[in-house]
């Protein structure tokens, strides 16, 4: 399970950098979606993966699963909804005043 997950988080890297190192917005916008899940991946294995544990500290259960990671997640998962969100809108706007989606403001003739 856990060769899984590490290939998993390996992949979601992977491609996020590839598309953040394009020179297309949108491209970028994906690439930090795709780091942002691999980051949240990660914060979620650090949590110890056990199946079927409560996540409450209690004497009686013979385990239990640590919450402080759950917690890290879902903050993680609606700062990076609003930061996708606002990278989009600034994405738009960029595209509708120079007319390209290049991050560096070209347009396809001046390359």
């Amino acid at each position: 399970m856990e060769a899984l997950l590490s290939l998993m988080i390996g992949t979601l890297t992977a491609g996020g950098v590839y598309l953040l190192l394009r020179a297309r917005s949108f491209a970028v916008v994906l690439g930090l979606a795709l780091l942002s899940y691999a980051v949240n991946l990660f914060l979620f294995a650090s949590g110890r993966l056990i199946l079927g544990a409560p996540p409450i500290i209690d004497p009686r259960a013979g385990q239990y699963t640590d919450p402080l990671p759950q917690a890290l997640v879902l903050t993680a998962i609606v700062i990076g909804f609003a930061m996708t969100a606002f990278v989009i809108v600034l994405a738009l706007k960029a595209y509708v005043e120079l007319n390209s989606d290049h991050v560096d403001g070209r347009t396809d003739q001046e390359l």
